[in-house]
């Protein structure tokens, strides 16, 4: 088996984006277990000693022969890519060749590898500057150990800077569980001084996965979509210079500690074994696995996560992307539960802007933002598909037994390669949801095929009007105008913000000569002109406007206009939860109902027959 590290040449070295990234226990985790997935690896197991300093991560992946590991750790090695032109075609986590080189200098370092096929494993202890000093020969099953033992142990102000056992442990905990969330197919073992510590075991989506580092999340409790969609018109025929720069990237010198290979694979023109490695098509592929907002949702934006290309990264155009598409569906001062995983084409992304890759240029901005909130829009809507939901309140998922397994939403569009362009397309047609009965003149009880709902009117409602207000904010012009008695200046100005029409009509006086549209059959226009006059920016005008206009709880309504405010609401863009972020409705799965009240026994064993 002939050698596929090389050195890279000189010229690609200095185009390389230089800096330390070797500079915590989770750095060097993350160095490691990024060189298993690019060999192949399904299974990794993951060893610290935090009080000796000690590493060690052994996979199953690929191996690497003799000579691969005499080259590993020397400077700038690596299989992964060969000339500046394989910087635009960047296929694995790592490619500059220089972890392992730096973990010579900072900590000893021994690799065990046995290629896939190969008869025979090798031992290697490497010495300062990734020079090999011992070489034996090993018993060991087809994949690699790297241990790295005494890490900063030439450098004690290095270790006296860091911080401490407890909190390094938490980010390598950190860094893993966002590993698996890119490549849920792994098997992770992490093992701390010699006890198990903590496994995630391997998920056939990230959706099912989520629930082993959020336990309090259930698989109910989120929504996964997986879309296939075309690459900006711009990057199918991109060519690239020789020399590898953008508009906001720069030369730096190459004498750094970055990233590297442990595991040979074959040259970057051929296809890599790994399962995140985006194929050259013309479409790219979107995952998004999302909270519903009715269901669960955070203090902190610590669970809006992007990740491309099997790494997550930070995107602040991004998440603020998600960020917007939720707004007006979570309750005040809360944040949604978010994974988006954009596999792209290579050309579309500059890895080279930070040395730990976790901020990159991605060409076209705009185009993805447009994609990623289609892609949640759809997401948040009610479809004919996802209708036979879990019960999600606990409360009443105790009352009734139900199992929550039964009741996921099974999105699955039927021709996903058009949904970029109809985010609605799955919309349930109208009395997909048969109103029934009014119950306590407030809730509405709507029937379907896989059971039965409870929707709120009023904040049904209020959903309907704060959509069509967002869509068309009309502002109407009414006489005689509204007089209101002693305005402040600023209650003045904030009126005249949101394009009302307002001007002195006497001492203290002042007269509003335009209100919204749907405030205009009201009789109690003055104390809404108020509550808008206090603040808030046109969205918030546009929710007082819609919650005061919405029909009340407690006002009787017969079937038709149950039925055709249902009818509209399940038309709304997000229908899960009204503008202050509360639940809708809820939903009592048929197979619950039976299960309490135990339809399937045998008749007539129930009375002792």
């Amino acid at each position: 088996m002939a050698s596929t590290i090389q050195a890279l040449p000189t010229e690609v070295v200095y185009l390389i984006t230089a800096g330390e990234v070797i500079d915590s226990l989770a750095s060097v985790v993350r160095e490691l277990v990024e060189n298993s997935l690019d060999a192949g690896a399904t299974r990794i197991v993951v060893s610290l000693w935090p009080q000796q300093w000690r590493i060690r991560v052994a996979d199953n992946g690929c191996g690497m022969n003799l000579d691969d590991l005499q080259q590993a750790a020397t400077a700038h090695s690596t299989s992964k890519i060969r000339s500046s032109a394989d910087l635009w075609k960047i296929h694995s986590l790592g490619f500059r060749g220089e972890a392992l080189h730096s973990l010579t200098t900072l900590a000893d370092l021994e690799i065990l590898s046995r290629p896939v096929g190969g008869k025979l494993g090798w031992r290697m202890i490497y010495g300062d500057g990734g020079k090999v000093v011992q070489v034996e020969a090993t018993a060991i099953a087809p994949g690699t150990v790297v241990t790295v033992s005494h890490l900063f142990g030439n450098c004690s102000s290095r270790r006296q800077g860091l911080p401490t056992a407890a909190q390094q442990m938490k980010a390598v905990q950190a860094t893993i569980q966002q590993i698996a969330l890119c490549h849920p197919h792994i098997t992770w073992q992490i093992w701390q001084n010699d006890r198990q510590w903590f496994t995630i075991c391997p998920a056939a989506t990230t959706g099912q996965l989520i629930p082993q580092i959020l336990p309090q999340v259930r698989q109910g409790d989120l929504q996964e979509i997986k879309l296939e969609i075309p690459n900006p018109l711009n990057s199918e025929h991109r060519t690239q210079n020789s020399e590898f720069s953008t508009p906001n990237s720069s030369l730096l010198t190459p004498n750094s500690s970055l990233l590297t290979p442990n595991s040979p694979l074959p040259t970057p023109h051929s296809p890599l074994p790994t399962p995140h490695s985006p194929l050259p098509t013309p479409h790219s592929a979107l995952t998004l696995v999302v909270g519903l907002p009715d269901r669960c949702h955070r203090h902190r934006p610590d669970w809006v996560r992007v990740a491309i290309n099997g790494r997550m990264v930070k995107t602040p155009e991004l998440e603020q992307t998600i960020l917007s598409a939720f707004h007006r569906t979570l309750p005040r001062d809360r944040y949604p539960i978010c994974f988006l995983h954009l596999a792209i084409s290579p050309d579309q992304i500059n890895w080279n802007r930070n040395p730990a890759k976790t901020e990159i240029y991605l060409n076209e901005i705009i185009y993805w933002q447009e994609q990623i909130t289609q892609a949640i829009n759809q997401v948040l809507s009610i479809s004919s598909t996802n209708l036979k939901e879990t019960v999600h309140t606990t409360r009443v998922s105790k009352l009734l037994k139900a199992a929550e397994a039964k009741g996921g939403y099974n999105f699955n569009p039927q021709n996903p390669n058009e949904n970029h362009k109809t985010p609605n397309s799955s919309l349930p047609t109208p009395n997909s949801l048969k109103a029934v009965a009014q119950v306590s003149n407030t809730y509405i009880v709507a029937e379907h095929s896989g059971g039965m709902w409870l929707v709120e009117q009023h904040i049904a409602h209020e959903r309907v009007l704060y959509e069509k207000l967002c869509d068309d904010w009309q502002l109407v012009p009414i006489e005689p105008p509204i007089i209101l008695y002693q305005l402040s200046p600023a209650q003045v100005s904030q009126l005249q913000r949101i394009g009302l029409e307002i001007e002195p009509f006497g001492e203290q006086l002042w007269a509003v000569r335009n209100i919204p549209a749907p405030l205009q059959p009201r009789d109690d226009c003055a104390e809404a002109i108020l509550e808008l006059s206090w603040g808030g920016d046109l969205q918030t005008a546009q929710v007082a406007v819609a919650c005061r206009s919405a029909i009340r709880n407690g006002t009787a309504m017969n079937n038709q206009e149950m039925q055709t405010l249902l009818d509209n609401w399940q038309r709304t863009r997000n229908p899960r939860t009204c503008p202050h972020g509360r639940p809708i409705y809820l939903s009592l799965e048929e197979s619950a109902l039976a299960r309490f009240f135990r339809r399937n026994w045998v008749i007539g064993k129930s009375h002792g027959i």
